[in-house]
């Protein structure tokens, strides 16, 4: 048996990966040069094992991808891929992502919870979570940093409608990393790029034939996913994807960026029409050292002048209009991150780095 002096082998990252659960990590990172490194609660934790070799880190990877995998590193100089270990007797799935660093390669690897959370848990608000899941049809946007928490809203709300039942729901994932359970009142198929699908467009192109209600589609990356989500939306179906953007506007001028100038005109009206909602979500430090980051949300309802800013591709006044939306359950992130430091959750320091305008921390309500 491998010891942690040892060349790692699969045993020891498992051994690595339990101490990440144990201490409520989010990623463990394996990277040539330094020691196996926790994500724990926005900082770096790292263990207490000796530096890791090039040789270290090959035999940490090899074990963990099987032929398909490795030839896609090789092809590809990245790969992710959903993979479970058993930790402590109970498995535990993780997304995987190896890439290539010069001469070495190295891994990222993200500690998928084993049960779906409730919103509680994620502090993310339970009745704008059956809110989201409840529209008709459309467009439902989450966006955000990597590691803000976007995959774990998404499983939430599809979860909700799950357990609610009566729902045909389609998943395409790259890869797939909650794995929802079957229950009695609903179908769920959970389609990954790579294995069962080419592509997020394909599986969207084809889900489209198999009765869905509700579709989630991991990311929109391209025109072409961007596009059949669109349709999708516009045909009477309820989407849900992310974004990699900071704000709600964000989202929208990046989807409308996906496109060439000479289409934009037409996308931001199909998206004006098509678009339910989009939450933009931040992890920020908590006040507390050592315990779980604090959500801070932007929250963004269209409405007939969110809409027509979108047509005119006036993006700028949209922060104005959701600040008077207020009523109808929107909120900026600046609101969000004031709100978050009067309840003493997060420090004046964390709220000053957050907010754009931090002359609202001053403001008493």
């Amino acid at each position: 048996m491998s010891t942690d002096t040892d060349v790692p082998d699969r045993e020891v990252v498992s051994r690595w990966l339990a101490r990440a659960v144990e201490l409520g990590a989010s990623d463990l990172h394996i990277v040539v040069g330094y020691r196996p490194t926790l994500r724990l609660h926005g900082g770096l934790l790292e263990l207490d094992v000796p530096i890791l070799t090039d040789e270290a880190v090959r035999a940490t990877v090899a074990p963990l991808c099987g032929a398909r995998m490795s030839e896609q590193l090789e092809h590809h100089k990245n790969v992710d891929f959903a993979l479970e270990l058993n930790i402590g007797g109970q498995p535990q799935r993780c997304r995987v992502n190896l890439f290539v660093n010069g001469p070495n390669i190295g891994a990222c690897i993200r500690v998928i919870q084993s049960d779906i959370p409730d919103f509680g848990w994620a502090g993310f608000p339970a009745e704008l979570g059956d809110r989201l899941a409840h529209f008709r049809n459309g467009l439902v946007l989450i966006s955000g940093v990597t590691g803000a928490g976007k995959t774990t809203t998404l499983a939430m709300i599809i979860n909700l409608l799950n357990r609610e039942g009566g729902y045909r729901i389609i998943t395409v994932e790259d890869p797939i990393e909650y794995v929802f359970p079957k229950t009695t009142a609903s179908i769920i198929t959970q389609r990954e790029v790579g294995s069962d699908v080419s592509s997020f467009a394909d599986g969207l192109k084809f889900g489209l034939r198999q009765d869905p209600d509700v579709m989630l589609v991991g990311e929109i990356r391209d025109r072409e996913t961007g596009q059949m989500a669109l349709s999708a939306a516009e045909t009477g179906h309820l989407v849900f994807s992310t974004l990699h953007t900071r704000d709600a506007k964000g989202a929208i001028s990046r989807y409308g960026d996906l496109f060439p100038q000479s289409a934009q005109c037409e996308v931001r009206a199909q998206l004006a029409m098509s678009l339910r909602a989009v939450i933009s979500q931040h992890l920020l430090p908590s006040e507390q050292e050592g315990i779980k980051r604090e959500l801070a949300l932007e929250i963004m309802f269209n409405n007939a002048p969110i809409a027509s800013a979108i047509r005119s591709g006036k993006f700028q006044s949209i922060d104005t209009n959701i600040l008077t939306g207020r009523a109808d359950g929107m909120i900026t992130l600046d609101e969000s991150v004031r709100r978050l430091l009067q309840e003493g959750k997060i420090t004046r320091e964390t709220a000053d780095r957050f907010v754009s305008d931090k002359r609202l921390l001053s403001r008493d309500s």
